[in-house]
């Protein structure tokens, strides 16, 4: 390679073809359904018949309704909970995981269990657990009171909340592991030289190079968060009273229980433009598109 030329200079690059196949696959299971859903949402269709064009009247009553609103704010604040303390936990258990410490992978085969159950089998088993007449709550009422954790708005957010981090931290710690080994070792062999102790190298080493990671992880959280369905359905079914109804439950609600497919797709519009914008302020108040590799000389 001679002076002052960049590494990779005069390598080909895939052509466009290569990617025909991914952009026919993304057009007929994503483009054309989101289409055929914006299409619905100015319809009004109960599933049977042809669907009636009705205008904006959709979109009329969900601006009005007060449990659309309520449903957008329960589900940012789910996603907010689960942001808030899904990535400090995660993060120091994938950069634990990434060490070399004694029984370290047997722990971590045990404690990534939960990432291979579904959504489903989690949310029956901790409805199981925290049975108000047969669960653990019920029997540690000097914890939990009269053991009906699922009674209360607060009590049912922090059981979403815990359930959601109890079953998805293990897939973004798993993330940070992969970044930590990534972090070239010469670096934390430098800072030890300079007499930089563990904490430190964490806050000045691991964590700056792990930027990526964190975005990528946190996109990943608050997608999932504003999708949260499965967990909801199982566990409090909107309850109590419409306290933890999400914006994917009540879709649910309108569509499949109300039989009101025209404004069930109204609903499933308005979260996927709510998530598309989060996501993209996320990236771009991140830099994260901006961002080159942080392995040591590129």
């Amino acid at each position: 390679m001679t002076r002052g030329t960049r590494p990779g200079a005069g390598v080909s690059r895939p052509g466009f073809v290569w990617a025909v196949p991914a952009v026919v696959f993304f057009a007929l299971f994503a483009i054309v359904p989101l289409l055929l859903v914006a299409v619905l949402s100015f319809t009004s269709w109960d599933g049977i018949g042809e669907p009636r064009f009705n205008g904006v009247d959709n979109w009329a009553a969900l601006v009005h309704d007060p449990v659309m609103i309520q449903s957008v704010w329960t589900t940012l604040l789910l996603t907010a909970l689960g942001v808030a303390v899904q990535t400090p936990v995660s993060l120091l258990l994938g950069v634990w995981a990434a060490g070399q410490q004694r029984n370290r992978a047997v722990l971590s085969a045990i404690y990534f269990v939960p990432l291979l159950l579904s959504a489903t089998a989690v949310s029956v088993v901790w409805r199981a657990v925290l049975d108000p007449n047969f669960g653990v709550p019920a029997q540690l009422t000097r914890l939990f009171g009269d053991g009906n954790l699922l009674g209360s708005r607060s009590g049912a957010i922090g059981v979403l909340t815990f359930v959601g981090v109890w079953q998805f931290t293990p897939l973004h710690a798993l993330l940070y592991q992969g970044g930590a080994r990534a972090v070239p070792p010469v670096l934390y062999q430098a800072a030890a030289v300079d007499g930089a102790g563990t904490v430190r190298q964490f806050f000045h080493i691991t964590l700056p190079q792990l930027r990526n990671t964190v975005v990528t992880s946190v996109v990943l959280m608050v997608v999932g968060g504003l999708t949260t369905f499965d967990t909801v359905l199982i566990l409090t079914q909107g309850g109590p009273g419409t306290d933890t109804t999400v914006t994917a439950y009540y879709m649910y609600q309108k569509a499949f229980k109300g039989f009101d497919f025209g404004m069930g797709s109204a609903v499933a519009l308005v979260l996927v433009v709510v998530a598309t914008l989060i996501s993209l302020a996320v990236v771009r108040l991140s830099g994260y598109d901006r961002m080159r590799g942080t392995a040591e000389g590129l």
